[in-house]
């Protein structure tokens, strides 16, 4: 019970945080580090941009991390790139928000570091 409603909160609380970051007007650029944190965290992309005007998100999606050392520079991953479009960037970044647990956690550093506020952890 106590779980379910703190994965509830987590979920609401940063799917509002991208409800704010996407005005119809220019984003700012925190906010665009924002989506671009989300979209790395849902595809395993190593590399993404996105084109808000013309409403296209390219990026280089990790194909195997089983070559990825983080001691070592890596000079070869295998990466697939991608060039995706959308037409609502509200309703497509939040079909990136995956509800698995370590990306509960993920979801919790982003919304501390954009909320300036601690999200609570555990459920008084």
């Amino acid at each position: 019970m106590e779980n379910s409603s703190l994965k509830r909160r987590i979920l609401s609380e940063i799917e509002s945080l991208i409800s704010r970051s996407c005005p119809n007007r220019k984003i700012p650029k925190n906010f665009e580090s924002l989506h671009i944190a989300i979209l790395k965290k849902h595809y395993n992309a190593a590399e993404v941009s996105i084109d808000y005007h013309r409403k296209r998100v390219a990026m280089d999606i990790v194909m195997d991390d089983k070559d990825y050392d983080p001691k070592k520079v890596n000079l070869h991953v295998p990466t697939l790139h991608a060039n995706l479009l959308f037409k609502n960037l509200r309703d497509f970044l939040k079909s990136c928000i995956d509800k698995d647990t370590r990306s509960l956690a993920f979801y919790a550093g982003l919304l501390r570091s954009y909320e300036n506020k601690d999200v609570t952890l555990t459920v008084a």
